[in-house]
Protein backbone atom coordinates (compact mmCIF):
# COMPACT_ATOMS: atom_id res chain seq x y z
CA UNK A 1 0.00 0.00 0.00
CA UNK A 2 2.95 2.35 0.58
CA UNK A 3 5.27 1.22 -2.24
CA UNK A 4 5.00 4.56 -4.03
CA UNK A 5 5.58 6.64 -0.90
CA UNK A 6 9.08 7.70 0.11
CA UNK A 7 9.92 5.64 3.16
CA UNK A 8 10.18 8.48 5.67
CA UNK A 9 7.99 6.73 8.26
CA UNK A 10 7.85 3.24 9.77
CA UNK A 11 4.10 3.13 9.49
CA UNK A 12 2.05 1.01 11.86
CA UNK A 13 -0.21 -1.70 10.37
CA UNK A 14 -3.45 0.25 10.75
CA UNK A 15 -5.42 2.79 8.73
CA UNK A 16 -8.29 4.86 10.07
CA UNK A 17 -11.59 5.42 8.28
CA UNK A 18 -13.38 7.83 10.62
CA UNK A 19 -13.22 9.51 13.98
CA UNK A 20 -15.56 11.00 16.55
CA UNK A 21 -14.39 12.92 19.57
CA UNK A 22 -11.64 11.03 21.39
CA UNK A 23 -12.05 7.86 19.30
CA UNK A 24 -10.87 6.62 15.92
CA UNK A 25 -12.23 3.68 13.94
CA UNK A 26 -10.00 1.72 11.60
CA UNK A 27 -10.88 0.30 8.19
CA UNK A 28 -11.93 -2.97 9.81
CA UNK A 29 -14.31 -1.26 12.21
CA UNK A 30 -12.15 -1.55 15.34
CA UNK A 31 -12.39 1.39 17.76
CA UNK A 32 -9.43 3.08 19.49
CA UNK A 33 -9.10 5.69 22.22
CA UNK A 34 -6.81 8.33 20.75
CA UNK A 35 -4.29 9.37 23.40
CA UNK A 36 -1.99 10.92 20.80
CA UNK A 37 -4.33 13.15 18.71
CA UNK A 38 -2.15 13.12 15.62
CA UNK A 39 0.88 14.24 17.69
CA UNK A 40 -0.91 16.97 19.65
CA UNK A 41 -2.78 18.26 16.61
CA UNK A 42 -6.44 17.36 17.17
CA UNK A 43 -6.85 19.03 20.54
CA UNK A 44 -10.62 19.12 20.06
CA UNK A 45 -10.76 15.50 19.03
CA UNK A 46 -12.02 14.23 15.69
CA UNK A 47 -14.91 15.53 13.57
CA UNK A 48 -15.57 18.39 15.96
CA UNK A 49 -18.83 19.98 14.78
CA UNK A 50 -17.64 23.60 15.01
CA UNK A 51 -14.48 22.90 13.01
CA UNK A 52 -16.37 20.76 10.51
CA UNK A 53 -18.94 23.51 9.97
CA UNK A 54 -16.28 26.21 9.58
CA UNK A 55 -14.30 24.18 7.03
CA UNK A 56 -17.42 23.23 5.06
CA UNK A 57 -18.80 26.76 4.93
CA UNK A 58 -15.46 28.27 3.95
CA UNK A 59 -14.75 25.66 1.31
CA UNK A 60 -18.12 26.39 -0.26
CA UNK A 61 -17.32 30.09 -0.43
CA UNK A 62 -13.57 30.49 -1.10
CA UNK A 63 -10.53 28.44 -0.11
CA UNK A 64 -7.52 30.41 -1.29
CA UNK A 65 -6.58 33.67 -2.93
CA UNK A 66 -3.04 34.82 -2.12
CA UNK A 67 -1.14 36.99 0.32
CA UNK A 68 -0.85 39.44 -2.56
CA UNK A 69 -4.34 40.54 -1.50
CA UNK A 70 -6.11 41.49 1.70
CA UNK A 71 -7.46 38.50 3.66
CA UNK A 72 -9.85 39.84 6.33
CA UNK A 73 -10.21 36.45 8.00
CA UNK A 74 -6.43 36.27 8.39
CA UNK A 75 -6.23 39.80 9.79
CA UNK A 76 -8.97 38.96 12.31
CA UNK A 77 -7.12 35.81 13.36
CA UNK A 78 -3.91 37.79 13.84
CA UNK A 79 -5.77 40.28 16.04
CA UNK A 80 -7.21 37.45 18.18
CA UNK A 81 -3.87 35.72 18.59
CA UNK A 82 -2.12 38.94 19.54
CA UNK A 83 -4.82 39.73 22.08
CA UNK A 84 -4.54 36.25 23.61
CA UNK A 85 -0.74 36.20 23.65
CA UNK A 86 0.48 39.72 24.36
CA UNK A 87 2.26 39.82 20.99
CA UNK A 88 2.03 42.58 18.38
CA UNK A 89 2.21 40.94 14.94
CA UNK A 90 1.84 37.51 13.33
CA UNK A 91 3.30 35.77 10.29
CA UNK A 92 1.20 32.81 9.15
CA UNK A 93 2.76 29.65 7.76
CA UNK A 94 1.62 26.05 7.22
CA UNK A 95 3.50 24.17 9.92
CA UNK A 96 5.55 24.44 13.07
CA UNK A 97 8.80 24.03 11.17
CA UNK A 98 7.91 26.96 8.92
CA UNK A 99 6.89 29.09 11.89
CA UNK A 100 10.24 28.30 13.52
CA UNK A 101 12.06 29.08 10.28
CA UNK A 102 10.46 32.52 10.37
CA UNK A 103 11.58 32.97 13.99
CA UNK A 104 15.16 32.08 13.06
CA UNK A 105 15.14 34.63 10.24
CA UNK A 106 13.80 37.28 12.63
CA UNK A 107 16.67 36.51 15.01
CA UNK A 108 19.21 36.94 12.24
CA UNK A 109 17.70 40.25 11.20
CA UNK A 110 17.85 41.30 14.85
CA UNK A 111 21.56 40.50 14.81
CA UNK A 112 22.14 42.58 11.72
CA UNK A 113 20.49 45.58 13.37
CA UNK A 114 23.18 45.22 16.07
CA UNK A 115 25.93 45.05 13.41
CA UNK A 116 26.67 41.39 14.13
CA UNK A 117 27.88 39.87 10.88
CA UNK A 118 27.43 36.22 11.92
CA UNK A 119 24.53 36.15 14.39
CA UNK A 120 24.20 33.02 16.52
CA UNK A 121 21.20 31.44 18.23
CA UNK A 122 21.47 29.29 21.35
CA UNK A 123 19.33 26.15 21.11
CA UNK A 124 18.88 23.39 23.66
CA UNK A 125 20.04 19.80 23.72
CA UNK A 126 17.21 17.29 23.17
CA UNK A 127 15.06 19.95 21.50
CA UNK A 128 12.99 19.48 18.38
CA UNK A 129 12.20 22.44 16.13
CA UNK A 130 11.49 20.90 12.72
CA UNK A 131 13.05 19.27 9.67
CA UNK A 132 13.88 22.17 7.36
CA UNK A 133 17.62 22.79 7.21
CA UNK A 134 17.54 25.66 9.68
CA UNK A 135 15.15 24.03 12.14
CA UNK A 136 16.95 20.71 11.80
CA UNK A 137 20.18 22.46 12.74
CA UNK A 138 18.48 24.07 15.73
CA UNK A 139 17.14 20.68 16.83
CA UNK A 140 19.25 19.10 19.57
CA UNK A 141 19.11 15.52 18.32
CA UNK A 142 22.05 14.10 16.36
CA UNK A 143 19.97 11.12 15.26
CA UNK A 144 17.65 13.23 13.10
CA UNK A 145 20.54 15.38 11.82
CA UNK A 146 22.67 12.46 10.66
CA UNK A 147 23.20 12.34 6.91
CA UNK A 148 22.22 15.96 6.28
CA UNK A 149 25.57 17.60 6.94
CA UNK A 150 26.85 20.19 6.41
CA UNK A 151 24.35 21.76 8.78
CA UNK A 152 23.93 25.52 8.91
CA UNK A 153 26.26 27.73 10.87
CA UNK A 154 24.96 30.16 13.46
CA UNK A 155 23.73 27.84 16.22
CA UNK A 156 25.22 27.21 19.65
CA UNK A 157 24.16 24.23 21.76
CA UNK A 158 23.40 24.36 25.50
CA UNK A 159 21.83 21.94 27.99
CA UNK A 160 18.11 22.38 28.61
CA UNK A 161 17.05 23.82 31.96
CA UNK A 162 20.57 25.21 32.59
CA UNK A 163 20.73 29.00 32.83
CA UNK A 164 24.30 28.98 34.17
CA UNK A 165 25.57 27.57 30.87
CA UNK A 166 23.56 30.13 28.92
CA UNK A 167 25.20 32.86 30.99
CA UNK A 168 28.69 31.48 30.32
CA UNK A 169 28.00 31.25 26.60
CA UNK A 170 26.92 34.90 26.61
CA UNK A 171 30.11 35.91 28.38
CA UNK A 172 32.24 34.16 25.77
CA UNK A 173 30.33 34.63 22.53
CA UNK A 174 29.52 38.17 21.41
CA UNK A 175 27.71 36.87 18.32
CA UNK A 176 24.73 35.42 20.23
CA UNK A 177 21.50 37.26 19.41
CA UNK A 178 18.76 34.91 20.64
CA UNK A 179 17.83 31.88 22.72
CA UNK A 180 15.37 29.39 21.19
CA UNK A 181 13.74 26.90 23.57
CA UNK A 182 10.58 24.89 24.19
CA UNK A 183 8.74 25.64 27.48
CA UNK A 184 8.29 21.87 27.74
CA UNK A 185 10.30 19.61 25.46
CA UNK A 186 7.80 17.35 23.73
CA UNK A 187 9.48 15.09 21.18
CA UNK A 188 12.26 14.06 23.55
CA UNK A 189 9.82 12.81 26.17
CA UNK A 190 7.96 15.63 27.97
CA UNK A 191 10.95 17.25 29.70
CA UNK A 192 9.64 19.86 32.14
CA UNK A 193 12.09 22.53 33.37
CA UNK A 194 12.33 24.17 36.78
CA UNK A 195 9.47 26.49 37.65
CA UNK A 196 11.71 29.59 37.37
CA UNK A 197 13.60 28.54 34.22
CA UNK A 198 11.73 30.76 31.76
CA UNK A 199 11.91 33.76 34.09
CA UNK A 200 15.67 33.36 34.39
CA UNK A 201 16.08 33.02 30.62
CA UNK A 202 13.93 36.14 30.17
CA UNK A 203 16.14 38.10 32.58
CA UNK A 204 19.30 36.94 30.80
CA UNK A 205 17.90 37.89 27.39
CA UNK A 206 16.99 41.34 28.73
CA UNK A 207 20.48 41.81 30.15
CA UNK A 208 22.20 40.71 26.95
CA UNK A 209 19.85 42.22 24.37
CA UNK A 210 18.96 38.78 23.05
CA UNK A 211 15.60 37.76 21.64
CA UNK A 212 13.78 35.14 23.68
CA UNK A 213 12.18 32.75 21.18
CA UNK A 214 9.74 30.16 22.51
CA UNK A 215 8.76 27.20 20.37
CA UNK A 216 5.18 26.48 21.44
CA UNK A 217 4.32 24.39 18.41
CA UNK A 218 3.29 21.55 20.74
CA UNK A 219 2.72 23.35 24.05
CA UNK A 220 0.46 26.06 22.62
CA UNK A 221 -3.28 26.15 21.99
CA UNK A 222 -4.25 25.22 25.51
CA UNK A 223 -2.36 21.96 25.92
CA UNK A 224 -0.60 22.84 29.18
CA UNK A 225 -3.59 24.56 30.81
CA UNK A 226 -3.02 28.07 29.43
CA UNK A 227 -3.25 29.22 25.82
CA UNK A 228 0.55 29.38 25.76
CA UNK A 229 2.75 27.61 28.30
CA UNK A 230 4.71 30.79 29.07
CA UNK A 231 1.50 32.26 30.48
CA UNK A 232 2.03 30.09 33.56
CA UNK A 233 5.15 32.15 34.35
CA UNK A 234 4.20 35.82 33.99
CA UNK A 235 6.84 36.54 31.34
CA UNK A 236 6.51 37.51 27.68
CA UNK A 237 8.84 36.18 25.00
CA UNK A 238 9.94 38.36 22.08
CA UNK A 239 8.93 35.70 19.56
CA UNK A 240 6.66 32.68 19.98
CA UNK A 241 5.73 30.05 17.43
CA UNK A 242 2.82 27.65 17.29
CA UNK A 243 1.05 25.26 14.91
CA UNK A 244 -0.30 21.73 15.60
CA UNK A 245 -3.48 22.35 17.64
CA UNK A 246 -4.25 25.72 16.03
CA UNK A 247 -6.11 24.16 13.09
CA UNK A 248 -7.23 20.84 14.66
CA UNK A 249 -5.84 19.02 11.63
CA UNK A 250 -5.94 21.77 9.00
CA UNK A 251 -2.31 22.80 8.36
CA UNK A 252 -1.51 26.21 9.85
CA UNK A 253 1.44 27.67 11.71
CA UNK A 254 2.06 31.08 13.26
CA UNK A 255 5.12 33.07 14.26
CA UNK A 256 4.18 35.87 16.67
CA UNK A 257 6.47 38.69 17.76
CA UNK A 258 6.33 41.84 19.86
CA UNK A 259 8.23 45.09 20.18
CA UNK A 260 11.12 45.69 17.82
CA UNK A 261 11.11 42.03 16.76
CA UNK A 262 7.61 42.47 15.32
CA UNK A 263 8.82 45.13 12.88
CA UNK A 264 11.91 43.40 11.48
CA UNK A 265 10.20 41.61 8.59
CA UNK A 266 9.58 43.93 5.66
CA UNK A 267 8.16 43.19 2.17
CA UNK A 268 10.43 40.69 0.43
CA UNK A 269 12.00 39.33 3.60
CA UNK A 270 9.71 36.31 3.96
CA UNK A 271 6.53 34.81 2.58
CA UNK A 272 4.30 31.79 2.14
CA UNK A 273 2.05 30.83 -0.76
CA UNK A 274 -0.50 29.03 1.37
CA UNK A 275 0.21 30.59 4.77
CA UNK A 276 -2.90 31.96 6.46
CA UNK A 277 -5.26 31.16 3.63
CA UNK A 278 -9.00 31.36 4.10
CA UNK A 279 -9.62 27.68 4.83
CA UNK A 280 -6.86 27.44 7.45
CA UNK A 281 -7.95 30.66 9.13
CA UNK A 282 -11.59 29.57 9.25
CA UNK A 283 -10.55 26.37 11.00
CA UNK A 284 -8.35 28.28 13.45
CA UNK A 285 -11.15 30.71 14.33
CA UNK A 286 -13.42 27.74 15.10
CA UNK A 287 -10.70 26.21 17.29
CA UNK A 288 -10.18 29.43 19.25
CA UNK A 289 -13.94 29.91 19.66
CA UNK A 290 -14.25 26.41 21.10
CA UNK A 291 -11.20 26.65 23.36
CA UNK A 292 -12.45 29.89 24.88
CA UNK A 293 -16.21 29.28 24.97
CA UNK A 294 -15.89 25.78 26.47
CA UNK A 295 -13.23 26.74 29.00
CA UNK A 296 -10.80 24.14 27.69
CA UNK A 297 -7.64 25.75 29.06
CA UNK A 298 -8.78 25.06 32.61
CA UNK A 299 -10.23 21.73 31.53
CA UNK A 300 -6.82 20.65 30.17
CA UNK A 301 -5.22 21.49 33.51
CA UNK A 302 -7.87 19.57 35.47
CA UNK A 303 -7.73 16.57 33.15
CA UNK A 304 -3.95 16.53 33.35
CA UNK A 305 -4.10 16.41 37.15
CA UNK A 306 -6.71 13.64 37.05
CA UNK A 307 -4.76 11.49 34.60
CA UNK A 308 -1.43 12.08 36.36
CA UNK A 309 -2.93 11.06 39.69
CA UNK A 310 -4.48 7.97 38.13
CA UNK A 311 -1.24 6.91 36.48
CA UNK A 312 0.73 7.32 39.70
CA UNK A 313 -1.81 5.26 41.61
CA UNK A 314 -2.12 2.60 38.92
CA UNK A 315 1.64 2.22 38.43
CA UNK A 316 2.67 2.43 42.07
CA UNK A 317 5.06 -0.39 42.86
CA UNK A 318 5.99 -1.05 39.22
CA UNK A 319 9.79 -1.21 39.36
CA UNK A 320 10.08 -0.71 35.62
CA UNK A 321 8.74 2.85 35.90
CA UNK A 322 11.37 5.54 36.44
CA UNK A 323 9.15 8.64 36.55
CA UNK A 324 5.62 9.83 35.80
CA UNK A 325 5.34 13.51 34.89
CA UNK A 326 3.15 15.98 33.10
CA UNK A 327 2.10 19.53 32.42
CA UNK A 328 -1.57 19.79 31.55
CA UNK A 329 -2.22 17.26 28.80
CA UNK A 330 1.43 16.64 27.99
CA UNK A 331 2.00 13.47 30.00
CA UNK A 332 4.81 10.93 30.20
CA UNK A 333 5.61 7.63 31.84
CA UNK A 334 9.37 7.11 31.65
CA UNK A 335 10.49 3.50 31.85
CA UNK A 336 13.86 2.15 32.97
CA UNK A 337 14.25 0.18 29.74
CA UNK A 338 13.32 0.81 26.08
CA UNK A 339 9.66 0.03 25.48
CA UNK A 340 8.82 0.56 21.78
CA UNK A 341 6.76 -2.65 21.82
CA UNK A 342 4.10 -0.87 23.90
CA UNK A 343 2.91 1.01 20.81
CA UNK A 344 1.90 -2.20 19.03
CA UNK A 345 0.46 -3.65 22.21
CA UNK A 346 -1.55 -0.45 22.57
CA UNK A 347 -3.03 -0.98 19.11
CA UNK A 348 -4.09 -4.48 20.13
CA UNK A 349 -5.67 -3.04 23.30
CA UNK A 350 -7.48 -0.26 21.42
CA UNK A 351 -5.43 2.78 22.48
CA UNK A 352 -3.07 5.00 20.49
CA UNK A 353 0.10 6.01 22.33
CA UNK A 354 3.62 7.05 21.36
CA UNK A 355 7.03 6.11 22.70
CA UNK A 356 9.54 8.98 22.65
CA UNK A 357 13.27 8.74 23.21
CA UNK A 358 12.99 4.90 23.27
CA UNK A 359 11.68 4.63 26.82
CA UNK A 360 9.05 7.36 27.40
CA UNK A 361 5.37 6.58 26.92
CA UNK A 362 4.02 9.93 25.69
CA UNK A 363 0.35 10.86 26.03
CA UNK A 364 -1.24 13.84 24.24
CA UNK A 365 -5.01 13.31 24.49
CA UNK A 366 -7.76 15.75 23.44
CA UNK A 367 -8.46 18.75 25.66
CA UNK A 368 -12.18 17.93 25.78
CA UNK A 369 -12.04 14.39 27.12
CA UNK A 370 -14.84 13.42 29.46
CA UNK A 371 -13.92 12.22 32.94
CA UNK A 372 -14.94 8.72 31.89
CA UNK A 373 -12.65 8.86 28.85
CA UNK A 374 -9.78 10.13 31.00
CA UNK A 375 -10.31 7.22 33.39
CA UNK A 376 -10.43 4.78 30.46
CA UNK A 377 -7.10 6.20 29.26
CA UNK A 378 -5.56 5.64 32.69
CA UNK A 379 -6.95 2.10 32.87
CA UNK A 380 -5.64 1.13 29.42
CA UNK A 381 -2.18 2.70 29.86
CA UNK A 382 -1.62 1.21 33.30
CA UNK A 383 -2.74 -2.21 32.05
CA UNK A 384 -0.28 -1.92 29.14
CA UNK A 385 2.65 -0.98 31.34
CA UNK A 386 1.86 -3.39 34.13
CA UNK A 387 1.58 -6.16 31.57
Amino acid sequence: MTDNLMQTYRRLPVAFARGQGAYLEDTDGKRYLDALTGLAVCGLGHAHPAVTKAISNQAAALIHTSNLYQIPLQAALAERLCSMSGMDRVFFANSGAEANEAAIKIARLHGRTRNIARPAIIAADQSFHGRTMATLTATGNRKVQAGFEPLLSGFVRAPYNDVDTLTKIGENNADVVAVMIEPVQGESGINIPADDYLQKVRALCDARGWLMILDEVQTGNGRTGKYFAYQHTGILPDVVTTAKGLGNGVPIGACLARGAAADLFQPGHHGSTFGGNLLACAAAHAVLDTLVNEGLFGRAADLGDRILKGLKEGLAGNNGVREIRGKGLMLAVEMNEPCPDLVGKGLDAGILINVANDCVVRLLPPLNLTDAEADELVMKVTALING
